[in-house]
């Protein structure tokens, strides 16, 4: 298959480190972008300008208020769109194609290791699935409702997860750690205990770890406290709304 990149900025940059296994040409009109793209991914076609789509599976990567900007000429294969909040019946009304499909990435992608929402075209998904797959897992969504919905947790999530790494740092810091070593503490943390959720739990998880009159305990107690629990489910509410006003 042959696939065609519009728009390398942070997003679509990050997924070429999985993208660049196929045969992939990548559309960037400014030139010190597209010469950086060249020498950190020798092997892939970069051009300024769209050619003619047909025959390519062609991946939006473009800020989606230049959606109605983008000109092109012939009909895609497919599309797979990471636009934020844009529809699939704009898609098809935008990029001629004989399928389309929706996907959410997220920025994890740079060490492939992104959790992807797709939803759309049942005849494009095992394609939508095995290019995504390069970037990390895939996730089948049966309707851009629940797109909407996973855009708080593949999307938007990574960000909030940052904020707890860098309070987390902050606390040990406040209590005499050098912040260096808290960050790599803290990263290998992440990476083991999202290794243990495949398996176990999260409330399971939380209970092994907690015992009576403990260190665990005490920490939760403030958490609680500071309301924390309420906090994401009221931020993942706000990044659904969001995601449905943008739509």
């Amino acid at each position: 298959m042959k696939l065609l990149l519009i728009g390398a900025g942070n997003m679509g940059g990050a997924m070429l480190q999985g993208l660049q296994v196929h045969n992939i040409t990548v559309v960037e009109a400014y030139k010190p972008r597209a010469d950086e793209l060249q020498n950190l991914f020798p092997d892939v076609t970069v051009v300024n300008s769209i050619p003619k789509i047909d025959g390519f599976i062609v991946i939006l990567a473009i800020k989606p208020q230049s959606l109605d900007a983008l000109h092109v000429e012939g009909r895609a294969d497919g599309v797979i769109s990471i636009l934020a909040g844009v529809k699939l019946d704009k898609l098809r009304k935008s990029v001629p194609a004989k399928a389309y499909v929706r996907a959410m990435p997220n920025m994890a992608a740079l060490v492939r290791k992104s959790a992807t929402s797709l939803c759309g075209d049942e005849i494009l998904k095992d394609e939508a699935i095995e290019i995504l797959s390069t970037i990390g897992k895939c996730f089948w969504l049966n309707s851009e409702d629940e797109l909407d919905i996973a855009t708080g947790l593949a999307g938007s999530a990574p960000a909030w997860i940052a904020l707890v790494a860098e309070s987390l740092s902050d606390g040990a810091v406040n209590l005499g750690l050098k912040r260096d070593i808290t960050y790599k503490y803290i990263a290998q943390l992440f990476e083991g205990v999202g290794e243990v959720l495949q398996d176990e739990h999260p409330a399971i998880l939380k209970d092994k770890v907690t015992s009576p009159n403990g260190t665990t305990i005490a920490g939760l107690t403030k958490l609680e406290e500071g309301g924390v629990r309420d906090s994401f489910i009221k931020a993942m509410e706000a990044s659904y709304l969001r995601a449905k006003k943008l739509s």
